[in-house]
């Protein structure tokens, strides 16, 4: 039960694209014409010849100008003193006939950002299928009684399921683990006697991404992963002035719970004073430092802080579910990660299967991800993958590999990402990736290799499922408020990607007579002087171009 995918490995080479069939360098015999076609040979006139190639250079010549005219655009907007000390990553090219539309730096290694989540879920997407449901098992060493009693321990045993939250229940924190709810209550449970068990042990590894900053780890973006989530492992917090002037601040948390821990430092001030909240929560703790103060009768701060060890928030949160619900529990509730089923392995031959828990198909929670560029997400895809894998090799091999020393969840997806990419004929070399997300500063990717797995990807048996989950400009996800008005509105798929003095931006477009083009942009090392301008509305600027082009133009 604890293997939901089965990795199937592919004996083609790396370099297993489709080649066309060779042309023959030969032209048939006619009646009258000598095989092998010299013009010369045939008595034609020489200046006929000569007439010939000269309109059929000027020809070529006419129709490179409006691309040549596209080119020098681009380049002349790269090329601005605004961008002294950046450096450009551009690549474009057309998925009618494979043509480089335009290239800079194409195959210098800069920081993605969250253009690695294309890596991440393309190789997700073909690793897992659009249809992939994450199972959530519930385990029980005895077996439900006739009058629904559980007389023991209720095990639920994650694999990461993520659409345990409230994006996926209408914004309503209190449905997010009706499906475990429903699933006891659908095998009769209306008593548990033991104690509610959260077993997180299906990723092996610490619950960060490699090489993520510590300022980043307390924001929403930056929350554990676990094979036990909720609510995306994050807490809604509202802070409310007091009812009079001096009090403390009122602190609201969503969803309720008794996992972080409030230290109040705020102060309710006059109609008139300064308006200044900040959270900070120690790396590693679920203590929440609130500092500032708001205006009495003034509007309420809202922010959210991800949770340490959120495999507890979620047993919390279930056990509150079930008592609401009018299941007993009796016994504390706890947890186990990998580390502890060292020591006490999991004996799936001793315990009883009462429920399992699927997910929705893995089609409709990739354009979560992509579209509002979670980072949780993103990594719990890649420890999937590699959790998988690491599962299938074992088979393989006869099942001996130490738990204590086998790879971590996360190292296995990345060693199956490079498997993938080989597939693909991108070279390791040219994806480096630390982890899922792209929130680390050490990933580096190639642009020519972000436009190779788009290609890939256009010609993939799941392209539909892709295309519909990266942002539309002007429409969703993180490109809603970009490129509105333009020829880029409503046409530009594309994964967006921003780190302090990164941004990135690559997907698909079609020009203005149909063609279609994959491109991949980055800019790295730029942060814009003017304060109402932006790294993304430069980027912007060649999207448009892009979409605005039309070759067939006088």
């Amino acid at each position: 039960m604890n293997r939901p995918i089965r990795i199937e490995r592919s004996t083609a080479s790396s370099g297993s694209a489709a080649v066309p069939p060779r042309v023959s360098q030969h032209r048939a015999e006619t009646p009258g014409e000598p095989a092998g076609g010299d013009a010369c040979a045939t008595g034609a006139p020489v200046w006929r010849l000569f007439l010939l190639l000269l309109l059929a250079g000027l020809n070529l010549t006419a129709a490179a100008a409006p691309i040549d005219s596209l080119r020098e655009d681009i380049e002349a907007h790269i090329s601005r003193p605004l961008f002294d000390g950046a450096i450009w990553g551009i690549k474009v090219v057309s998925l009618k006939d494979g043509r480089t539309w335009f290239e800079h730096n194409a195959d210098t290694l800069l920081i993605p950002a969250s253009n690695a989540k294309l890596f991440t879920g393309a190789m997700a997407l073909d690793r897992l299928g659009p249809g992939f449901r994450f199972e959530t098992t519930l385990y029980s060493k005895s077996r439900v009684s006739r009058s629904g009693s559980l007389r023991s321990d209720l095990i639920v045993y994650g694999r990461g399921d993520p659409t345990m939250a409230a994006r996926f229940n209408e914004g309503d924190h209190r449905r997010s683990l009706l499906p475990v709810y429903r699933a006891l209550k659908g095998a009769g449970v209306k008593r548990i006697s033991g104690a509610i068990i959260g077993d997180e042990s299906y990723f092996h590894g610490p619950p960060l991404g490699n090489d993520w900053a510590w300022d980043d780890l307390q924001e929403y973006y930056g929350a554990e992963s676990s094979a036990l989530t909720v609510d995306d492992n994050v807490i809604d917090v509202t802070v409310m002035p007091g009812k009079r002037e001096g009090e403390l601040c009122r602190i609201v948390g969503k969803p309720e719970n008794s996992v972080l821990h409030y230290i109040n430092r705020t102060t309710t001030g006059g109609p008139d004073s300064e308006r200044r909240i900040r959270l900070h929560r120690p790396v590693g703790e679920n203590r929440v430092f609130v500092e500032g103060g708001l205006p009495l009768g003034g509007d309420p701060h809202f922010d959210a802080v991800a949770v340490h060890d959120p495999a507890r928030l979620f047993v919390e949160q279930l056990e509150r579910l079930l008592k609401e619900r009018g299941v007993r529990v009796s016994g504390r509730t706890g947890t186990v990660d990998w580390r502890g089923r060292l020591e006490a392995p999991l004996d799936l031959e001793g315990l009883n299967e009462i429920a399992i828990v699927k997910s929705r198909p893995f089609s409709e929670i990739l354009p979560v991800m992509m579209k509002r560029s979670q980072n949780l997400y993103a990594q719990l895809f890649l420890l999937q993958v590699g959790e998988a894998a690491v599962q299938f090799d074992g088979e393989a091999d006869g099942g001996a590999v130490d738990p204590a020393f086998r790879l971590t969840s996360e190292a296995a997806g990345l060693t199956e990402l490079g498997r993938f990419l080989g597939e693909l004929g991108i070279a390791e070399r040219d994806v480096m990736l630390r982890e899922g997300s792209g929130l680390s500063r050490a990933c580096l990717i190639k642009p020519s290799a972000t436009v190779k797995l788009l290609q890939h990807m256009r010609k993939h048996e799941a392209a539909t499922a892709f295309l519909e989950a990266l942002p539309v400009a002007g429409r969703d996800g993180t490109l809603r408020w970009r490129m509105k008005g333009t020829k880029a509105e409503g046409n530009v798929r594309a994964k967006s990607g921003t780190l302090r003095h990164v941004s990135a931006l690559s997907g698909y477009l079609d020009t203005a007579d149909g063609e279609p083009l994959a491109f991949a942009i980055m800019l790295n090392h730029f942060r814009h002087p003017d304060p109402e301008g932006s790294a993304r509305a430069e980027l912007d600027r060649i999207a448009v171009l892009l979409a605005e082009f039309k070759e067939g133009a006088d």
